[in-house]
C-alpha cells in the first residue's frame, strides 16, 4: 500500500513551535515582506538573520511529538511518502526521512553560490560560506516567490498513492493546495487531521490534536 502524507505547522504545534496564526508567534511581529521573500533579504539581510536565528533558536528546544513518532512507525508498514511544508526539523530528528519542500532551519543558503550547509549557530554578517567564501548566508527556506523543493518527485508520488492524508495544515497555498485533489483525482482515498476542518474536498475528516490522532490512525494499519 502506498500511503503520501503532507504536513503542516500544525503537527509541530504541540512540540511549542508557533504557527503563522499564533498570536504571540514570531510571525505576528513581523509583516511577511519584511522576513520571508527574496527582496526582503536584499533590503534588510540583518533584520532577516535575526528573525531566522530566533526562529531557529526556538526550534533548538522542541521535541518531536507522538504524531511525529507515529509516522516513523507507519514508515514501517507501508510504503510511505512523507512531505512536510515546515522547516523544523523535527520529522528528520524523530527518525523519518521527510521531504522538506519548503527547506530546513537547521541548514544555512549562500545567496551568491548557491551551497547548503548545516548549522545550528547564528547567521551574521561575518558568517562566510565555505565553499566560496562570500558573506551572504540566509537561511535555506523557501520563501514567498521561490520554488519548493522536490515538485517533480511530489507529483509522481502524490499521483500513484492509494492513500492520502494532510495532517496539521489547511493545505490552501499552492503548489500544496493542489495536491490533495490530484490524489483524488487518481483515485486515492483522502484524509484531513486538523483541529477544525479546512473546507470540503476530503474523504474522511479526523478532528483533535495530531498527537492523539495520528497515532490512533497509524494503529489502524
Amino acid at each position: 500500500m502506498k500511503v503520501f502524507i503532507l504536513t503542516g505547522a500544525g503537527i509541530s504545534a504541540e512540540s511549542g513551535i508557533a504557527t503563522f496564526r499564533d498570536a504571540d508567534g514570531l510571525w505576528a511581529r513581523h509583516r511577511i515582506e519584511d522576513v520571508a521573500t527574496p527582496d526582503a533579504f536584499a533590503r534588510n539581510p540583518g533584520l532577516v538573520r535575526d528573525f531566522y536565528n530566533a526562529r531557529r533558536a526556538q526550534v533548538s528546544q522542541a521535541r518531536p511529538n507522538a504524531a511525529h513518532l507515529a509516522l516513523v512507525d507507519l514508515a514501517g508498514k507501508v510504503d510511505l511518502t512523507l512531505v512536510t511544508q515546515n522547516v523544523d526539523g523535527l520529522h528528520h530528528r524523530a527518525g523519518s526521512n521527510a521531504l522538506e519542500m519548503h527547506g530546513a532551519l537547521r541548514r544555512n543558503l549562500c545567496a551568491d553560490c548557491g551551497h547548503r550547509w548545516d548549522s545550528a549557530d547564528p547567521m551574521t554578517a561575518n558568517t562566510p560560506c565555505p565553499h566560496c567564501g562570500a558573506h551572504a548566508v540566509r537561511p535555506d527556506v523557501v520563501w514567498f516567490g521561490e520554488i519548493p523543493h522536490g515538485l517533480d518527485a511530489i507529483e509522481t508520488a502524490v499521483t500513484t498513492c492509494d492513500i492520502f492524508a494532510a495532517i496539521g495544515t489547511s493545505a490552501q497555498v499552492y503548489p500544496a493546495a493542489g495536491l490533495s485533489h490530484a490524489a483524488q483525482a487518481a483515485g486515492a482515498q483522502t484524509w484531513e487531521f486538523n483541529l477544525d476542518p479546512t473546507g470540503p474536498g476530503f474523504d474522511h475528516f479526523c478532528q483533535g490534536p495530531a498527537t492523539q490522532t495520528v497515532p490512533a490512525w497509524v494503529q489502524s494499519f
